[in-house]
């Protein structure tokens, strides 16, 4: 048979695009019928994280990129309103353009035969493709690069249109999703779903999803078998593919040898790891309060720290006063860290996170229990899932959004008493960790759920072309 050929969208994010190249790798890797390119939109604002992506995209000569032209973006006003409606709408604007370039770009052939358009794999921001593949008459799949639990949400946003007609308010009553056995409290919900235009692209998005031929998570079975089972049996949805956990690669950093030299001269298990993502920036009081729980707390610990925009002082200032020096014997405050690499250290005991779904993956992949500190996007409710259905976290917070207000400060006593708990032999947590992390490695060899999974998704790919 001639090449099947998948279109892959994903929206200009890096933490987007990171899982989703991985995904391609693999498929590559698994069956050489296959042949994969990617439709490159750029980033309307953050010409960094475009650099990025041009070097992601480029990371392996068998994957083919095409940069789609530049688009003029939505108003201003409306990323403030909603940064999700407002990506949601730009990537919108991207339709004609990208079933251009398939057709004139990808599918077409000055020599021989062209390739067999296998699908188009989009990912959440860009659901609206599914409108192009419909155009072409192929196969759309989702490529979702949170869990399978957050993926459910997702799903429940437009049956709850039709229940209750709005976005969401703290004072709403819980939410009965299938993905969950415990109803979900409106207070993890994510913040575009309390905003009016964020609510109805989420709904529109999950509209969407449900005419895909196939939805591709970065998950495994063994991590979220309540969540892919109720995502398995619901007749009204397409089939359910776990290929993950599909972990970023990692880079190469000046500081990276010093931070792991350190490391190495602890004791195992004995430090807790701090880190808040990309996009993880406290203020000072908030900073100051983590401050004071670890050296309260006696723990060793390595400390990543994004410093907020507001604050172009050194380290030195915004800490409290004489806390590196008192604290120099135990602990370690830099920017930059390996996360990956820090994870797998044998020194390292617990992650303190934002709990984006990439390092969760992470955090299960070395075995290592975490502490919740959600800040935005999905992470409230991966927070929530952690806790309360996999039994995977310790609770600092599940709830918490970034926001001025002085009482959203997080108290050291609070801090302290989550790093304790943590730290404590006997947490249970701490031994269904370990066992994760061997059960997501195994997940992916040969005859592992995510194995399998793929070579169904392969198979299928390779059917829907017959059909269509």
């Amino acid at each position: 048979m001639k090449n099947a050929e998948l279109l892959f969208v994903p929206a200009p994010m890096v933490g987007h695009i990171v899982s989703m190249v991985e995904l391609a790798k693999l498929l590559l890797d698994r069956d050489d019928r296959l042949s994969i390119t990617v439709l490159v939109i750029k980033h309307p604002a953050d010409p960094i994280a475009n650099t990025v992506v041009q070097n992601v995209v480029s990371s392996d000569a068998r994957i083919r990129h095409v940069d789609l032209p530049e688009m003029e973006p939505p108003p201003e006003e409306m990323a403030v309103k909603s940064p999700e409606n407002y990506f949601a709408t730009y990537i919108k604007s991207y339709r004609s353009h990208a079933k251009h370039a398939i057709v004139n770009s990808v599918l077409s052939s000055d020599s021989g035969e062209a390739p067999a358009l296998a699908g188009i794999v989009f990912d959440f921001f860009c659901s609206s493709m599914v409108d192009v593949a419909n155009d072409l008459g192929a196969p759309s799949y989702l490529f979702y690069a949170s869990g399978a639990g957050f993926l459910g949400i997702n799903l429940y946003y437009p049956i709850r249109e039709i229940l209750v007609g709005r976005e969401y308010t703290l004072l709403d009553p819980d939410s009965v999703v299938s993905t969950f056995a415990t109803p979900v409290p409106a207070r993890v919900m994510p913040t575009a779903a309390f905003n009016d235009d964020g609510y109805r692209s989420f709904v529109e998005h999950g509209k969407k999803f449900r005419e895909t031929k196939g939805m591709i998570i970065n998950t495994f079975a063994e991590l979220e078998a309540y969540a892919v089972k109720a995502l398995e049996s619901d007749p009204d949805l397409p089939p359910v593919y776990t290929v993950g956990p599909l972990l970023a690669p990692q880079k190469e950093h000046a500081g990276k040898e010093e931070i792991i030299n350190w490391l190495s001269e602890q004791p195992p298990s004995s430090v807790v790891f701090l880190c808040f993502g990309s996009q993880g920036a406290f203020e000072a009081p908030q900073i100051h309060q983590i401050a004071t729980a670890l050296e309260r707390s006696g723990h060793r610990f390595l400390w990543s720290i994004r410093w907020p925009s507001s604050l172009t002082i050194s380290e030195n200032q915004i800490l409290p006063a004489g806390f590196l020096e008192r604290t120099k014997l135990r602990g370690k405050v830099c920017g930059w860290t390996p996360q990956m690499e820090v994870l797998a250290h044998r020194a390292t005991a617990a992650f303190l996170s934002h709990c984006g779904w990439n390092s969760t993956l992470e955090s299960m992949w070395h075995g290592v229990p975490m502490v919740t500190w959600p800040i935005y996007a999905e992470q409230q409710a991966n927070a929530f899932q952690l806790v309360k259905e996999l039994g995977l976290a310790v609770e600092l917070r599940v709830d918490y959004r970034r926001t001025q207000d002085s009482e959203n400060v997080v108290m050291a006593e609070e801090i302290e008493k989550a790093i304790e708990s943590v730290m404590e032999a006997e947490n249970p947590v701490r031994k269904r960790a370990k066992e994760m992390g061997e059960m997501s490695r195994k997940a992916l060899k040969e005859g592992g759920s995510s194995f399998i999974s793929l070579q169904h998704l392969i198979e299928d790919i390779i059917h829907n072309i017959k059909l269509c």
